[in-house]
């Protein structure tokens, strides 16, 4: 690659492979506060349904996830990381039907489509890659405990958690948290429900659809079950980081937390919640339902994949942006910068100190990146190792 440099020397800071060593000291500072982490450290990523190929909004998620991984493995502490797969899903059966493949099948080769595109954008391989498909037990078992603890009922095939209060616990109006709630599929008109706000964990599948056996008849997991029992069933009762993007934040991260916690009475589930900015085009979010996307196939034609993945960094990780054309310029230029600024002989250990003060003060890129380009040398060097941008 033209202005690549070799990152072997330096005086790593506990980055693997180098001299240096991390400070115990370190600590990681995530969504306005410090975030103390023992080892390893749970991060869970809210993955995709696999039925189109990757957007730039989708990869701003996992590009952020998967910094976050690695700042904190700068710290020393390792990780251990869930990406999951939403493979159980009414728009993945409707889009391989109209496509003429079987759900299952059409979703490992989009899931194939996805997995290059993090490759190409350096996006590590999470330690867990769990499929919905293949949790169905343990979507029957949180069912069982909610209903046992009180937290859900059973009506006609339909599994319901008690989600009266959901909205007020994250500090969201009636009004908009009904918005929220029809706008992605959670049915709050559904008068077999006791309260608009109460979800399904289990419900029993449409006609042609997948379907699975339980206790309460054929039927599939809800959307938001889903992925707390995926979570609990790779990384246990607490993750330290949840991380998705900030449309996510309601219903969906509101009620995997409120899940997981009534089926185990702990508190909090998640001990810090990353929402990445959403990345719009054109004034309006960037979205698969709408088609108003910007793939990350195309963008490779033109720039390098870390470039593409420097022009997502660039910014703080909660900001929601507008995609321009010249971004990736400036990304591409702001990455050759770096490069030769890598290439100097560079010693300050104040500038790597602030380089690292930087990333562990709530992945502040912007400023890491500004340090390197104008200290050079070892500072340069840990930005470029620790943000995989080589």
């Amino acid at each position: 690659m033209a202005g690549s440099v070799d990152l072997a020397g330096g005086s790593g800071y506990g980055v693997p492979g180098s001299r240096g060593r991390a400070s115990p000291l370190d600590v990681l500072k995530l969504a306005g506060a410090p975030l103390p982490l023992t080892i390893p450290a749970r991060i869970y990523v809210c993955g995709i349904t696999p039925y189109d190929v990757t957007h730039l909004g989708h990869a701003s998620t996992f590009v952020w996830a998967d910094v976050i991984g690695r700042v904190v493995r700068m710290t020393g502490v390792d990780t251990v990381v869930t990406r999951n797969v939403t493979d159980v899903d009414d728009v993945l059966t409707r889009t391989a039907a109209e496509r003429g493949r079987p759900y299952d099948e059409f979703g490992l080769m989009q899931e194939y489509y996805f997995d290059r595109d993090m490759r190409a954008l350096h996006v590590r391989a999470p330690t867990h890659t769990p499929h919905a498909r293949h949790h169905i037990e343990h979507v029957v078992r949180l069912s069982s405990a909610l209903l046992a603890a009180g937290a859900a009922y059973e009506r006609d095939g339909h599994v319901f958690f008690r989600g009266a209060d959901v909205p007020s616990a994250v500090g969201l109006p009636r009004d908009e948290a009904l918005a929220l709630s029809s706008e992605y599929g959670d049915r709050p008109d559904d008068d077999l429900r006791d309260d608009p706000f109460d979800v399904a964990v289990w419900h029993p599948a449409a006609s042609g659809d997948p379907a699975w056996p339980s206790p309460w008849g054929a039927g599939r997991p809800g959307w938001h079950a889903e992925c707390a029992a995926m979570a609990l069933a790779t990384l246990g009762g607490v993750v330290d980081v949840l991380i998705g993007g900030a449309d996510l934040a309601f219903p969906h991260h509101a009620y995997q937390v409120a899940l997981a916690r009534a089926a185990l009475g702990v508190t909090p589930f998640a001990r810090r919640e990353v929402r990445v900015g959403t990345v719009g085009l054109d004034g309006l979010k960037m979205a698969k339902s709408t088609g108003n996307l910007v793939l990350i196939s195309d963008l490779l034609r033109d720039a390098s994949g870390a470039a593409v993945r420097l022009m997502l960094l660039d910014r703080r990780w909660n900001e929601a942006w507008d995609y321009q054309p010249n971004a990736l310029q400036d990304a591409s230029r702001l990455l050759e910068d770096l490069y030769t600024a890598a290439g100097s002989r560079g010693t300050s250990a104040a500038a790597v100190t602030g380089v690292r003060a930087a990333l562990l003060d709530d992945l502040d890129v912007p400023t890491a990146v500004r340090i390197a380009v104008e200290a050079g040398g070892d500072a340069a060097r840990q930005v470029i190792r620790t943000l995989a941008l080589q």
